[in-house]
């Protein structure tokens, strides 16, 4: 093989990985590997137009496969805008490869141009990160990377490359590594699975709860089929929905702040609720001390620091959540628990989510229903955050894994687009549906000149309500009606915006014309955006007011009228 720079090394080894697509932005200390990568033909590179675009553009890529992406990004301002990227995929688990260019080694600590310590920086945000001192340490750092990504809870691993090490020459005589095995899983507690099998047939009321980890786990099927067998209710957290989908009849959606009430008063019921892949966020929570008050908790999940981290938990499985599944499956008695599920039944039926009215097409929830009506079920969905994230989690069809894409953790307006374009890049041959905002698409808007490059097949659903709409409903619930900072005095014409861009856009003014727009826009191939405006009033309901119980729930008057 000869003699390499750390740069091509560097490259090589990405390949060596199974990376085709690398995102990012060049400059001046990530140079050599740019160098490196335009020699490489077997990997292709998106640009994006902003460092914390490209960091989101592998998010979707990542979040849509399952497997590690690769973000790149130069040193200084270029390292600093993609930190937020990183944060979001550390509390969401995401495995994605962040590399950095770094001045060369014996400028670190001299406040060089461009220069900003980001592995200091990324510690709280990685799973784990390196600064690369030689270009012989890339052999063991890159496939290591890779491991760590994928490996237990999957996360977000910084590799930060001066620019010296990128051009320092090494010899490779010998094959380059590839991916590392991952370790061995040890083996179940008898003794635990039997307990564990006797708390569930034990249960009257049994909850099954759901999690992001079950996703990454590719446990989804597993899930199912343990609901299916033990008879169990089953609400999923923002990260966790798709696994059951919304005709089944143990689906009770996603519970906590924006949850139906049915749902978390049927939570607030049960025994014994089984945690698997799950965190308890407060967002899912509430007020944690009133979560479940009643009820024995069984947690499964692969992060020893998770158990009892925030309600302590009467049996834990500490491991990987597809393998604890496949353990239990098979010791479950199959348990049908018609009483429970008819009480759960009734509470659905006393306390809807929506009524009829609110399915007209002048109102989130029916625009959102049409627009999956139309995509069809293989579309992938990603959101911004905001009103339109809740309304879409609450009512969108969602029917297997990986097929909502959003912010869970850190709640970062700006992600949709980007992951959307990551979404397209991964599966060319499925659409994309990103549902957004007014207030969020202004964040990486830059990212539709991504859009137009790289062909993508992103359809834009902007839900445009002048406002920032979360904000402007908790000043109005929590702060007296003070609206400061959250109604937008100037209205933006985003279709003009999108066509300066290159995208076909659509302007829906009349609720009569949507159904004719969204047949034209959803079925043409390429990318569109479709401007909804949509009232400022049109609020999330339920809503859990912050910090209090999940059971005093703010309802939507317009629902109770219907009911």
């Amino acid at each position: 093989m000869g003699h390499l720079t750390g740069a091509q090394l560097t490259i090589r080894l990405l390949a060596k990985q199974g990376i085709t697509t690398i995102t990012g932005i060049p400059g001046g200390s990530i140079l050599p590997l740019y160098d490196a990568l335009y020699r490489e033909k077997s990997i292709k590179h998106v640009l994006a137009r902003h460092e914390q675009g490209a960091g989101f553009i592998a998010q979707g890529m990542a979040r849509s496969s399952g497997r590690p992406a690769v973000c790149f990004a130069t040193s200084g301002p270029g390292a600093t805008n993609i930190v937020t990227a990183m944060a979001d995929a550390y509390l969401d688990s995401i495995p994605v490869i962040f590399i950095t260019g770094q001045v060369p080694l014996s400028m670190i600590g001299t406040d060089a141009f461009q220069e900003v310590d980001v592995y200091g920086l990324s510690i709280p945000i990685t799973k784990h990160n390196y600064l690369v001192r030689s270009a012989a340490e890339l052999l063991e750092v890159i496939p290591e990377a890779f491991q760590l990504a994928v490996t237990g809870r999957p996360g977000p691993i910084l590799i930060d490359i001066p620019k010296d090490v990128q051009n320092e020459l090494i010899r490779c005589d010998e094959p380059l590594p590839g991916p590392l095995a991952p370790p061995p899983q040890p083996p179940f507690d008898q003794t635990q699975l039997d307990r564990a099998v006797a708390m569930i047939e034990g249960a009257r009321q049994p909850v099954l709860y759901l999690g992001g980890g079950v996703i990454h786990a590719g446990a989804g099927e597993l899930a199912r089929a343990f609901a299916e067998k033990a008879g169990l209710p089953t609400t999923m957290t923002l990260l966790g929905l798709g696994v059951i989908p919304p005709e089944h009849p143990l689906y009770l959606g996603m519970l906590g702040m924006h949850a139906a009430r049915a749902t978390n008063l049927a939570i607030n019921e049960c025994d014994l609720l089984i945690g698997v892949g799950v965190r308890f966020d407060d967002r899912a929570t509430g007020k944690i001390a009133e979560f479940c008050p009643e009820a024995k908790i069984i947690h499964i999940d692969i992060d020893p620091c998770e158990i009892s981290k925030l309600k302590p938990s009467n049996l834990a499985f500490v491991g990987d959540v597809k393998a604890s599944l496949q353990a239990l499956l098979p010791l479950i008695t199959p348990n049908p628990r018609r009483q429970w599920l008819h009480k759960v039944t009734m509470l659905r039926s006393r306390y809807p989510l929506f009524c009829s009215e609110q399915l007209d097409f002048n109102r989130p929830y029916g625009i959102i229903l049409r627009i999956a009506e139309i995509i069809g079920d293989e579309a992938i969905v990603t959101t911004d955050v905001g009103k339109h994230q809740m309304w879409t989690a609450q009512i969108y069809p969602f029917s297997r894994p990986r097929q909502l894409l959003t912010s869970g953790g850190l709640g970062t307006m700006g992600f949709g687009l980007p992951a959307a374009i990551g979404a397209a890049l991964e599966h060319p041959d499925r659409p994309v549906v990103c549902f957004t905002g007014d207030g969020s698409i202004l964040m990486n808007i830059q990212e539709l000149a991504t859009v137009v490059e790289q062909r993508a097949n992103v359809k834009i659903i902007l839900l445009n309500n002048r406002s920032l709409g979360l904000v402007r409903q908790q000043q109005r619930l929590f702060y007296g009606g003070n609206l400061m900072a959250s109604v937008f005095e100037h209205n933006v014409d985003y279709p003009t915006i999108a066509r300066g861009f290159g995208i076909e856009s659509f302007d829906v003014e009349d609720p009569a014309e949507l159904d004719s727009v969204l047949l034209t826009a959803l079925h043409q191939p390429g990318p569109c955006l479709i401007n909804i405006p949509i009232g400022m009033d049109e609020d999330v309901y339920p809503m859990v007011p912050p910090g209090a119980a999940n059971s005093t729930m703010i309802g939507d008057p317009h629902v109770s009228e219907c009911a």
